[in-house]
C-alpha cells in the first residue's frame, strides 16, 4: 500500500490509494476525507506490473499536466502509466447496476464488498514505459516531481533526474550525494533552493544538504530497515521512528548558525582541468562566463563566473567517475553555433582514471529568477570504460587482470567531421592514454553509443597530451590531423583522416559495432623536449601554417612551424608535414610549464608550477620575455584562454588557471 497526494485536490481531503495484490495486479483507489463520517472510496484504474519474482509496487507520483502516473518498484524499475481517462467503467458498471454514483461508502469495521466487486470491468492496463531494474534489486524508493521533472531514489546509493518524451521516461543524469549514502530513501526541495537528500549511513538516518554537500543531522535510529517520517521547519526538526517494537521520536529545535562561510570551496581535493565554455548574456546582468571544471574528488563542477560581483557559483555537479577526472574536452551545439537566443549548448567529454570517458550535452540559459542568474540542464549522453569486459566476468576475483589500469591524460575533439558532402552523425574524440597509446573514439548522440574505433601503441610510454587540428586544401579537401606527445618529450604528428573515414563507413554498416582500427605511423615526430611534455597548443596563421607551443616538466618551451603539403610521386602520395622554423626557450620557468597558449603569431603565454604567468613575444630564431605576471593558485594544472573583442573593437585576452584554486586574469 501507498499513498499519493491526488492533483488539483486539497491533500487534507483527498488522496489516492495504490494497492499491489497477487499476480502484478495494482488497484488505484480514491479515498476521499468526509468529517464525522466514513471516507469515500471509488476504484478508478487497475494496472499490470512487469514479471519479477517481488512484483509490487513501492511508491508512486502522478503527473498532473500529462495525465500519467510514474510507479517504482522493488526491483527497481520505473513505470509509467496513464491516468486520464480511468474510472470511466467503473462509473458504467455503477450505472447499470443501479447504481448513481461509483463511491462506496467505508464502513468503521471493514471494507465493503462492492467495492471491489464490478472490478473486471476496468481494463487491466500495462505500463506505457519501463525502465526495468534501473535503481538494482534492491528497489526504487521515492518518486518525486519536481518543477516538471521526475526524480527517484533507490537503495543503491544513486537518486537520478529524468524527463518524458513522447510518453518515454528518458534518464537525464544520476547523482551520488556523498560516499557511503547507500539507502537513499526521500528527497526533499526546499524554499530556498537546496534539495535535502534524505537516506541511511550505516545504522544512523542522515539529512544531506547537496548545496553544502554537508550532513545536516545524523540520528541514530539503528538502520533502514524500520517505518520513519520527518518533518522540518524554519523552528524546529522532528524525527519520528520504531526501535524495537518503540515508537521513538527525535527533537531538535532550530539554532543560530555560529559558523559563516568566507568562501564555499568548488571541489573537495586539487583541480586538474578547467574549460571555458562561452558566455551567456542575462538581461539586467553583466555577462556570465561558464566553466567546466575536473577534480581528483571524482566530480566535474559546471559554474558561472560574474566578473562584477567576482562569485563563483556552482550550476552543476557531475558526478558519475568512480576515479580522478584527469581531462575535458568540448564541442558546441548544432554546426559549433554554441551562441543564440536559448543560450549556450555544447557537447561535453570528461576522461580519468580507470580508462573511464563520460560525454555530457549541456543546456545553459539565462534565467533570472534564480540566484546565479542561469539554468543548467546536464542530459549524460554516453560512457565507455575499456575495462567494461572485465567488469563482466564472473568469478574475476579467480583471474589476474593482466592489463594495468589505464588514465586518460587528455582529449581533444576532432573538429569538423561533418560536411555537406559527407554527412555524418557521428562525433570523434582522440584520447592520450597512460598505457602508451593514442585512441580515436566515436560518438553518436542519438543513440547514445562512444565506440572505440582506433589506437596506436607508437610512444610505447605514457602519451601526455593530445590536440586535434584540421587543414584544408584549396580545393576544399580536408585532412583531419592529431598533434600527441608523450613522457620522453617527443611530440608525434598524425594523418587520421583515413582512419576517420573507415570507422564512419564500418559503424553504418554494422550500425555502431566494430573492431578499432590500427593507425598509421606518425607522419613525423620532433624531439622537442628531454622530458615529459605537460602542456601543447596548435594555432593556425593566416598564411595556413601551424604554430605548435609545448611545455615540458624541466621549464622549457618549444615552438615549431609547420606546413600541411601534398606528398609528390606515387610513394610519398598523400599530406606530407615539413618543419619549417624551430624556437626552443630552455629554463623558461623554473619549475613545470603546465599551461601554454599561442595567442597570436607573434604572442605566447605560459603558465607554471613556479606560479609565474609569462607573456612572450616570437621573433625570428627566439622567444623574448614581455611581462611577467605572478598568480595565487600552487599546484598549477591547467591553463585555459579565450578573446573577447570590447565594444569599443578592443581585443581581450583573458585567461583561467586550475590547481589548488581557481583564478581568472
Amino acid at each position: 500500500l501507498s499513498w499519493a497526494p491526488r492533483p488539483g485536490l486539497p491533500p487534507a481531503t483527498a488522496a489516492a490509494l495504490l494497492a499491489s495484490g497477487p499476480d502484478g495486479e495494482m488497484l488505484w483507489l480514491d479515498v476521499t476525507h468526509r468529517p464525522g463520517q466514513a471516507p469515500w472510496v471509488r476504484l478508478m484504474a487497475r494496472y499490470l506490473l512487469p514479471p519479477c519474482k517481488q512484483r509490487w509496487h513501492t511508491c508512486a507520483a502522478f503527473l498532473p499536466q500529462e495525465g500519467l502516473l510514474v510507479c517504482g518498484d522493488r526491483r527497481g524499475s520505473l513505470l509509467l502509466f496513464c491516468s486520464s481517462s480511468s474510472g470511466s467503467a467503473a462509473e458504467s458498471t455503477s450505472t447499470a447496476n443501479g447504481g448513481t454514483d461509483p463511491v462506496v461508502e467505508v464502513s468503521s469495521n471493514e471494507l465493503e464488498p462492492s467495492c471491489l466487486l464490478h472490478k473486471g470491468a476496468l481494463p487491466l492496463e500495462s505500463p506505457l514505459s519501463v525502465l526495468f531494474g534501473l535503481h538494482g534489486k534492491t528497489g526504487v524508493t521515492s518518486v518525486t516531481i519536481h518543477r516538471g521533472y521526475i526524480y527517484s531514489t533507490g537503495r543503491d546509493g544513486v537518486y537520478r533526474q529524468l524527463r518524458l518524451r513522447d510518453q518515454q521516461l528518458e534518464v537525464l543524469q544520476k547523482h551520488r550525494p556523498c560516499k557511503g549514502l547507500q539507502w537513499i530513501e526521500e528527497l526533499r526541495f526546499t524554499s530556498d533552493g537546496d534539495l535535502l537528500v534524505l537516506g541511511f549511513h550505516a545504522d544512523n538516518f542522515v539529512v544531506w544538504s547537496s548545496r553544502t554537500g554537508e550532513n545536516l543531522h545524523c540520528i541514530p535510529c539503528g538502520g533502514g530497515h524500520r517505518s520513519w517520517s520527518y518533518c522540518s521547519s524554519p523552528s524546529a526538526e522532528v524525527f519520528a521512528f520504531i526501535k524495537s517494537g518503540d515508537v521513538m521520536l527525535y527533537h531538535c529545535e532550530a539554532e543560530p548558525c555560529e559558523q559563516q562561510v568566507l568562501l564555499a570551496s568548488l571541489h573537495g581535493r586539487e583541480i586538474t582541468c578547467v574549460r571555458h565554455l562561452g558566455a551567456v548574456e542575462v538581461p539586467g546582468h553583466a555577462t556570465l562566463d561558464m566553466f567546466v571544471t575536473g577534480s581528483e574528488d571524482t566530480t566535474a563542477c559546471v559554474l558561472v563566473l560574474n566578473e562584477n560581483s567576482r562569485a563563483v557559483m556552482p550550476l552543476a555537479r557531475l558526478s558519475d567517475h568512480i576515479s580522478s577526472v584527469r581531462a575535458l574536452a568540448f564541442a558546441m551545439g548544432p554546426g559549433d553555433e554554441g551562441f543564440g537566443d536559448e543560450g549556450l549548448s555544447a557537447l561535453l567529454f570528461s576522461a580519468g582514471g580507470r580508462a573511464q570517458i563520460e560525454c555530457y550535452r549541456l543546456l545553459c540559459t539565462g534565467d533570472t529568477v534564480s540566484e546565479s542568474a542561469v539554468a543548467c540542464q546536464v542530459i549524460h549522453v554516453a560512457s565507455h570504460r575499456l575495462d567494461k569486459h572485465w567488469e563482466q566476468k564472473k568469478n574475476r576475483h579467480k583471474l589476474v587482470k593482466m592489463d594495468p589500469e589505464t588514465r586518460y591524460m587528455s582529449l581533444s575533439v576532432v573538429p569538423g567531421t561533418s560536411t555537406k558532402q559527407l554527412p555524418t552523425p557521428w562525433k570523434f574524440l582522440a584520447a592520450a592514454c597512460s598505457d602508451g597509446s593514442v585512441r580515436i573514439f566515436g560518438l553518436l548522440e542519438a543513440a547514445r553509443k562512444l565506440v572505440l574505433v582506433a589506437e596506436s601503441f607508437h610512444h610505447q610510454r605514457c602519451v601526455l597530451k593530445v590536440e586535434a587540428f584540421l587543414h584544408t586544401w584549396a580545393g576544399g579537401e580536408r585532412r583531419h590531423l592529431l598533434c600527441s606527445a608523450a613522457t620522453d618529450g617527443s611530440v608525434a604528428f598524425w594523418d587520421i583522416t583515413g582512419p576517420i573515414v573507415e570507422a564512419v563507413d564500418a559503424l553504418h554498416q554494422a550500425e555502431g559495432e566494430m573492431q578499432p582500427l590500427a593507425l598509421d605511423a606518425p607522419l613525423v615526430t620532433v624531439m622537442a623536449h628531454s622530458c615529459g611534455v605537460n602542456s601543447l597548443h596548435i594555432h593556425k596563421t593566416p598564411e595556413g601554417q601551424y604554430l605548435v607551443a609545448s611545455g615540458s616538466d624541466d621549464g622549457s618551451i618549444h615552438v615549431c612551424l609547420l606546413e600541411v603539403a601534398l606528398g609528390r610521386g606515387e610513394a610519398a602520395a598523400g599530406t606530407c608535414l615539413q618543419v619549417l622554423e624551430h624556437v626552443s626557450r630552455p629554463c623558461a620557468h623554473a619549475a613545470h610549464v603546465t599551461g601554454i597558449r599561442v595567442l597570436r603569431p607573434d604572442l605566447l603565454l605560459s603558465a607554471s608550477v613556479d606560479q609565474r604567468l609569462t607573456l612572450w613575444n616570437r621573433c625570428p630564431g627566439e622567444l623574448v620575455p614581455l611581462s611577467i605576471t605572478f598568480f595565487h593558485v600552487p599546484d598549477l594544472a591547467e591553463l585555459d584562454c579565450w578573446e573577447v573583442v570590447e565594444a569599443g573593437g578592443e581585443l581581450r585576452y583573458y585567461c583561467v588557471l586550475c590547481g589548488q584554486g581557481l583564478e581568472m586574469l
